[in-house]
């Protein structure tokens, strides 16, 4: 890749941006976008990534909503702490702090959660529950049943630890990743410009003065797979205090993925076909009408018709 880093999606600046502090050595970077007078999103991301990541898919709710988004510790825009708190039982006490820190700040109003991946699950082990949102729109949260499903689920997160701890760290350019990951299974389904994306939203200037370094550094991503798959099995839907709606990638696109029987939780299901784990950035259109849909169904949204 030739030339300087491509912009297809071009981030807005935030309308204003609110320093969390969740604990004694821990700031979260809290940004507001979208429509201050709507109905209120909170949203996180995935292990590894940044929540600026997602703009395909956020950016069609920012005219209704007002959207408040931020990176899980250790990632994106905020500073980079201690390795040992670098657990999904940290993002579930974080993810209540930020909660308690939006309404002191913003005041109370309809408030939904939407989160992918790590941060969906770190959301259903929150101390609180869901409890001070309306409704939680959790896409792709990694879940796994007792039994053999938990042995296929283990064996597969060891595997993506082992993975990562191989991962680059390093790179002289913000373009020699995007170019790498035109090699890479990840993303591939996605909307153009995700991988230039990538590279604009996971690395930052190296502190030696050389190159680029990643946000989230590869140790810190692989040890949350070091112990998914406690919390993986352990999710208690009957405990959330408010609705839930999960939003799966299509099984029939990873076969090896062991897919999660729900048996009779209290949760609104839907899966998008053609898509994978990222379906955000897949299929980020269809991802925004689940959410509308679901708003709807609770009643936080007026009824309208969806393509």
């Amino acid at each position: 890749m030739k030339g300087p880093l491509a912009a297809i999606w071009e981030i807005p600046k935030p309308l204003s941006v609110h320093p969390v502090q969740v604990d004694d050595d821990t700031v979260i970077m809290l940004r507001r976008h979208g429509n201050p007078e709507g109905p209120r999103l909170v949203l996180s991301h995935g292990n590894g990534l940044a929540i600026d990541l997602y703009y395909a898919f956020w950016s069609l709710l920012s005219r209704d909503f007002d959207l408040l988004v931020h990176d899980l510790r250790n990632h994106g825009w905020n500073n980079v702490g201690a390795k040992t708190d670098h657990r999904v039982g940290t993002f579930a006490r974080d993810h209540d702090r930020i909660r308690e820190a939006i309404g002191r700040r913003f005041g109370e109003k309809p408030t939904v959660g939407v989160f992918h991946s790590i941060s969906a699950l770190a959301c259903l082990h929150a101390p609180s529950r869901g409890d001070g949102y309306s409704a939680l729109v959790l896409f792709a949260p990694p879940l796994c049943n007792r039994g053999s499903k938990y042995r296929a689920f283990e064996a597969r997160a060891k595997g993506t630890a082992d993975m990562l701890r191989r991962r680059t760290q390093w790179f002289r350019s913000r373009e020699e990743l995007a170019e790498l990951h035109t090699y890479l299974p990840y993303f591939q389904a996605a909307v153009p410009g995700v991988f230039e994306l990538v590279a604009r939203t996971t690395l930052k200037a190296s502190a030696t003065g050389r190159g680029f370094e990643l946000r989230c550094p590869a140790e810190f991503e692989a040890q949350i797979w070091d112990h998914a798959s406690t919390y993986a099995v352990t999710v208690d839907f009957g405990a959330m205090r408010c609705p839930v709606k999960t939003v799966a990638a299509d099984p029939a696109q990873d076969p090896s993925d062991p897919s999660f029987d729900y048996g009779d939780a209290d949760v609104d299901h839907e899966v998008i076909p053609d898509t994978t784990h990222f379906l955000q950035l897949e299929k980020p259109k269809e991802c925004a009408v689940a959410v509308r849909r679901f708003l709807q169904q609770v009643g936080i949204l007026e009824n309208q018709s969806f393509p």
